[in-house]
């Protein structure tokens, strides 16, 4: 009896993990805030923000009151002392990704940048106070997206953590394909590969959280 019924909470739960990352792979990638909020004014840009932190309540609702998990399953838990260090490391070493690929890349085989020139330069353009909302959702609902819910789910369905951390990478990159091009998508697939591997060592998502926080500070707060 005792195995049948965790026979039936394995399946059950695999079930939901199922869509719970139907959802999470799926829903980002489609351009639901611009249809809903088009153009760049602020209305529209808090609108299609707030979109983003709705993804992550009802992926953090369905995690605790469907799949009955507690937020730790995805890495959510109280910082260590490592967790600032490690996180230093990781935007660090993801800032050479960025350096190296515009320094040597870039200039080896002569790739525009105009595309994602262009929407950097309409990002900074915008209010200080909305760039750090923007940064600041950027850290917290992409890693609890990407890497927290996705690579466990995968690695709960495939019990491996290689497929795990290949969906992750591929999504987030493919996330950030709309308005940058294709050129800003190899530093940022270089960044997914960090984050990820950072966070199936750690499973530390406020780690993660505070590495891609920085990374993307460096990018948008200080330019």
């Amino acid at each position: 009896m005792t195995m049948t019924s965790d026979a039936a909470k394995s399946s059950r739960a695999k079930i939901l993990a199922l869509y719970g990352l139907a959802a999470v792979v799926v829903l980002p990638l489609m351009p639901i805030g611009r249809w809903i909020a088009p153009g760049n004014s602020i209305p529209a840009l808090l609108c299609r923000e707030f979109i983003w932190w709705f993804y992550a309540a009802a992926v953090l609702f369905w995690l605790v009151f469907v799949e009955r998990l507690p937020v730790s399953s995805i890495g959510l838990r109280r910082p260590e002392a490592k967790t600032l260090l490690f996180a230093l490391l990781s935007a660090v070493a993801a800032l050479m990704v960025f350096a190296f690929h515009f320094a040597v890349i870039v200039r080896v085989f002569h790739l525009s940048t105009a595309a994602m020139m262009a929407q950097r330069q309409l990002i900074l353009g915008y209010p200080y106070w909305f760039k750090v909302l923007m940064v600041l959702r950027a850290a917290v609902v992409e890693e609890l997206l990407f890497r927290g819910y996705i690579i466990e789910k995968l690695r709960l369905l495939t019990g491996s953590v290689v497929p795990a951390v290949a969906v992750s990478v591929l999504a987030f990159t493919a996330a950030h394909l709309s308005g940058w091009g294709a050129v800003q998508l190899i530093p940022v697939f270089g960044t997914a590969v960090i984050l990820a591997l950072l966070y199936i060592w750690r499973r530390d998502l406020p780690c993660n959280m505070l590495a891609h926080f920085l990374v993307d500070s460096v990018g948008f707060l200080l330019g």
